[in-house]
């Protein structure tokens, strides 16, 4: 007789100890999928709910996994608290795809989040904080940084906008919530992220590869942002077998 699988969560079919404690999270799940066959070693598919896969194997001897997050703060907010809560993870960074809005910030440079702000309510909807400006763990901040510098790698840090939308009308709210926070390139994921972490007492961190300039008017392609990205996908799997 075949033992029925339980489902954890609404989201994720993973069983006990399918997950490592320390998670990559890009958004998109060919990213994901990508970094799995491309990095890690005898990598097993835990989920596929949704097509939200998620892998774990090994890197340099490390159990890793990886899953994606999907877009915006409310998807990243569901996986990521339930990696934390349910799961037993206790690292999870991500690794995802941001627009410049600085001149010195290039398409492909890689940017580590020293903190988030945004305009959106996850966090007091969560907690009842009021805060607009979230920071990552400093360990795990501290960890990236440190592992950069180990592997050679020029790296960019700063204040990141987390939009809670992707398009928008002309809006001077808008544009002042950004100048006046001094943010140097947008996702609209991190403060999610760090907001869960902090609420759980786990550790968050943020790498970006800057896919568009908003000031240059460059982007890159789907396909680059799926599978060229290596060198933030470096650095996060370096900086996983220090934690």
């Amino acid at each position: 007789m075949t033992k029925e699988i339980i489902m954890p969560t609404p989201h994720n079919e993973a069983k006990e100890g399918d997950i490592a404690k320390t998670v990559l999270m890009p958004g998109d799940p060919l990213r994901a999928k990508f970094i799995a066959e491309t990095f890690l070693e005898n990598s097993t598919c835990f989920n596929q709910v949704r097509n939200m896969f998620g892998f774990t194997g090994t890197y340099k001897g490390k159990q890793i996994s990886v899953m994606a997050s999907g877009m915006g703060q409310p998807s990243i907010g569901i996986y990521s608290y339930e990696l934390y809560k349910f799961y037993g993870v206790e690292n999870i960074i991500r690794i995802g795809s941001a627009g410049s809005y600085k001149e010195d910030l290039n398409i492909f440079d890689v940017f580590v989040a020293d903190d988030a702000y945004s305009e959106s309510t996850f966090a007091k909807t969560l907690d009842g904080s009021k805060e607009s400006i979230l920071q990552p763990s400093k360990k795990l901040n501290d960890a990236i940084k440190e592992t950069a510098v180990k592997l050679g790698m020029e790296i960019h840090s700063g204040r990141v906008h987390s939009s809670d939308i992707f398009y928008h009308e002309e809006s001077s709210d808008y544009k002042r919530g950004i100048e006046a926070n001094n943010c140097d390139c947008v996702e609209m994921e991190s403060f999610a992220l760090f907001a869960n972490a902090r609420v759980l007492g786990k550790n968050a961190a943020c790498i970006l590869t800057i896919s568009d300039s908003l000031v240059k008017h460059e982007e890159t392609t789907a396909e680059q942002r799926q599978t060229s990205f290596t060198q933030m996908m470096k650095l996060a799997l370096e900086t996983a077998l220090s934690l």
